[in-house]
């Protein structure tokens, strides 16, 4: 028989701030894993992680990871604790890295000291992912001897810098990940006060495009006219891609409405607000907000070549280089997107330049399932730790070991929870997590597990 949300709640409640305690503390550890995924300082906060969850009943250890050619790669942390031979096993995720710090002054705190204002915990990394770390840490104290469910654990270290030995440390240590229901710890809420599993996340795919249209350049008063510079072939080519609406109209590459139906739109202005648009801004595309951001695709030019306007002299460029990165609905394969996105680029070359495109890396998006039994007991938990009924949502983003380990273990079920919500600012300044927020997240975790076991 499950626990309820009054037997759960007190105990997350006594531990609370021993919680707080743990993420402040790892906040305080800097674990920038963009300064080096094999730096001592990052070997230090998964032995942190490590011996925080030995005190909750889990047997860990720090593995050094190695990346498929075999040179050293990130610490992460592994651990389980065994109940039963028969019960369910929940492998619970979260990374230990956190994002850098360009420009401390942009905070209204030190970015490395947690510090509670108006309820809010602020520090890099108190809510992606120190939070899921939080999360996982409580709801384990709150079950104890209560607990029913296998766990392992898989605690990532390189998380911020795209997982680079995420899949052979996975393939090499396959057993420590096998399991019937994964619980990833990085994703977040509709808000502060209303939960949310989520549904869905886009695939990526990004390449570098090449507008040539002379072997060399000219001057522009002598060739300008007949000669359009490579610049502005480069512009047109981009623009081909979109209709009038601002939708992408890339034959073959595929858009979906969301994941288990819209219960909610996003809100218009929070977003507008959020983003920081100029006031004339009209927003791209058509169809909900929410399918625009979650599950239709979307292109961005992340990068482009050019000689700078400083220095600048009348010629004509012979050639531009550019970037994009298109995010694909959840179902479809990069390597599709990409192909049809390469085709269109070179077919409709302006004025039939010279069109090559080079292709940079792939990622799978990932869909739930919406019948799974983890799904229901989810929802339910959620609703009963938040006293609100939740709205799922999807991400625009892009995680791609979940996609991969579905691959590895097509037969265990995926939820995505998390610790953020609207105001958490992760990879921003002022990056914080709402800690009545927290601990509900705490208390649904737990009621998770606990139905988990039925």
């Amino acid at each position: 028989m499950s626990l309820n949300v009054k037997e759960i709640g007190p105990r997350v409640e006594a531990d609370f701030d021993r919680v707080v305690d743990l993420l402040s503390r790892k906040v305080a550890l800097k674990a920038v894993s963009a300064q080096g995924i094999t730096g001592e300082h990052m070997r230090a906060s998964a032995q942190f992680v490590a011996e925080e969850l030995a005190k909750v009943g889990i047997e860990t250890k720090v593995v050094q990871a190695r990346t498929s050619d075999g040179t050293p790669g990130a610490w992460e942390v592994i651990g389980s604790k065994l109940v039963d031979p028969d019960a369910p096993t929940v492998l619970l995720y979260a990374h230990h890295d956190v994002q850098p710090v360009p420009d401390a002054s942009a905070w209204d705190t030190d970015p490395f000291v947690a510090t509670e204002v108006e309820g809010r915990l602020y520090g890099r990394g108190a809510t992606d992912d120190g939070g899921g770390i939080a999360i996982h840490s409580g709801a384990l104290h709150a079950l104890a001897d209560d607990l029913k469910v296998n766990i392992k654990v898989f605690i990532e270290g390189e998380e911020e810098m795209g997982s680079p030995s995420f899949i052979p440390f996975v393939e090499s240590h396959q057993e420590e990940f096998a399991s019937d229901v994964i619980i990833v710890a990085d994703s977040g809420n509709w808000s502060a006060q209303i939960p949310s599993l989520t549904t869905s996340l886009r695939g990526n795919t990004d390449l570098d495009v090449t507008v040539k249209v002379s072997g060399h350049p000219v001057h522009s008063g002598q060739f300008g006219g007949p000669i359009l510079d490579a610049n502005t072939l480069a512009a047109m080519l981009i623009s081909s891609l979109y209709d009038e609406q601002g939708n992408l109209a890339v034959p073959g590459i595929k858009a979906e409405e969301p994941v288990g139906g819209l219960q909610r739109d996003m809100d218009e202005a929070d977003f507008r607000r959020d983003a920081a648009l100029v006031d004339s801004y009209r927003l791209a595309g058509s169809g909900s907000l929410a399918a625009r951001l979650w599950t239709k695709p979307s292109l961005t030019v992340i990068g482009f070549d050019a000689h700078p306007v400083e220095g600048s002299f009348n010629v004509i460029a012979d050639q531009a280089r550019f970037r994009l990165s298109l995010r694909t609905a959840p179902h479809q394969r990069p390597e599709e997107a990409h192909q049809a996105l390469a085709d269109f680029l070179v077919s409709h070359a302006p004025f039939g330049a010279q069109v090559s495109v080079e292709p940079i890396d792939n990622g799978m998006g990932w869909a739930m399932d919406p019948e799974a039994t983890a799904t229901q007991d989810a929802l339910a938990a959620m609703r009963e730790a938040y006293g609100v009924d939740p709205i799922n949502k999807g991400e625009g983003g892009s995680i791609p070991f979940i996609p991969e380990l579905q691959r590895l273990f097509p037969s265990a079920q995926v939820l995505v929870t998390g610790p953020e919500d609207p105001k958490g600012n992760a990879h921003s300044p002022n990056e914080s997590i709402s800690l009545s927020s927290l601990k509900k997240n705490i208390v649904t975790e737990a009621l998770i597990l606990s139905k988990l076991a039925d």
